[in-house]
């Protein structure tokens, strides 16, 4: 065997060791109780997933891209990365990409979250930026062409990176965690989709391990992912009139499965931010857009609960940290510049925890 082949078989395999080794290094993400002494046949619990080293969900994502393209051969140790990302995907592979001395660039959305750009500078990376969201693919596939490098591509390989079946992905940990508690088979797990990854992990599991959980996915009013759910011939649309970072897609994205998932939930933008922000007051720190976009289809199912008399756990994400929206979600300013009238959601957040039900407006 050629000795330069030797020495990239040696290169990934001290490659994998060391993302390994930074997992086993890592505690497991919490699950977090939610107060609701007004529901009282009913727990909801968060899995905080912005307590990952680089904040947000989408670290377990970045490692299992990672991982699937060092053991496909398709990284070597001169290898530039490139990535389409909204921030946070871009955020976790430029940590992963510094670890093991790789060069990465992410094509990101102009609109973009300063904190985000900031985040992904930090962690070694560098940006470019992209007009039109929908042009991000492209950039990025035809950027990893003149650099000689590897488009990472999460919208592909998202819903294959990860083992659903087990390995302690996002599911396995949450009904390990559950093992204890009053409800320990959830009635229903909510997430978003951006990939579509987490949702395809989630679906697949239960179905694997005979559960009777549902799958809801809540999407923001201005993505496709309902659309397509609701009929499967629409699979894009012209442009995701959406700011809710990390979830919702003017395409469909390869990665997410529309047969795992049982429920769709639209959620408006001014609702989510509403929610985002009583959910924060509630917790005594920042959440992110996408979590309380997460929260909004939760208080609905509880409500629905509570009217069909039935019993249950609730699980949903907290994606990210909310201090990434410092300059927007929680920037009143942005918010009236975006058109966005918070108080009505805000108030039926509200109403939710007082116990007066959820009733939107």
């Amino acid at each position: 065997m050629p000795s330069t082949h030797l020495a990239r078989r040696d290169w990934t395999d001290q490659a994998v060791r060391r993302i390994e080794a930074d997992f086993n290094r890592s505690a497991d993400t919490h699950l977090i109780p939610i107060d609701l002494p007004h529901y009282p046949g009913i727990e909801l619990y968060l899995k905080d997933e912005s307590s990952h080293p680089t904040g947000s969900l989408k670290h377990r994502l970045a490692r299992s891209l990672f991982l699937y393209a060092l053991c496909n051969g398709w990284i070597g140790p001169d290898t530039p990365i490139v990535e389409a990302s909204s921030g946070s995907t871009a955020v976790s592979e430029a940590y992963f990409a510094r670890m093991l001395g790789l060069r990465f660039i992410a094509l990101v959305p102009r609109a973009t979250a300063a904190e985000k750009i900031a985040a992904i500078e930090f962690q070694g990376g560098e940006c470019q930026f992209a007009d039109d969201p929908n042009e991000v693919y492209r950039e990025a596939e035809s950027l990893a062409r003149e650099v000689r490098g590897h488009y990472m591509d999460q919208f592909k390989y998202a819903e294959r990176a990860t083992d659903w079946r087990g390995n302690n992905n996002i599911a396995d940990s949450i009904f390990q965690q559950l093992g204890r508690e009053r409800h320990p088979v959830p009635r229903w797990i909510v997430c978003g989709a951006g990939t579509g990854g987490t949702s395809a992990t989630l679906g697949r599991f239960v179905r694997y391990n005979h559960f009777a959980t549902e799958i809801c996915v809540s999407d923001p009013e201005g993505s496709v992912f309902h659309r397509h759910f609701a009929d499967r011939g629409v699979t894009a649309i012209e442009r995701c009139e959406s700011c809710i970072e990390g979830i919702g897609r003017p395409r469909v994205e390869p990665s997410f499965i529309p047969d795992v998932v049982d429920r769709m939930m639209v959620v408006r933008d001014a609702d989510s931010i509403a929610a985002a922000r009583v959910l924060s007051e509630r917790l005594g720190r920042l959440c992110g857009g996408s979590t309380g976009t997460n929260f909004w289809a939760c208080a609905q199912l509880i409500a629905e609960m509570v009217a069909q008399g039935r019993d249950g756990s609730v699980v949903s994400i907290l994606c990210d940290q909310g201090e990434r929206y410092a300059s927007t979600y929680f920037n009143d300013a942005w918010v009236a510049g975006k058109q966005l009238d918070l108080a009505p959601g805000m108030r039926t957040m509200r109403e939710f925890f007082a116990g007066r039900g959820f009733t939107p407006y």
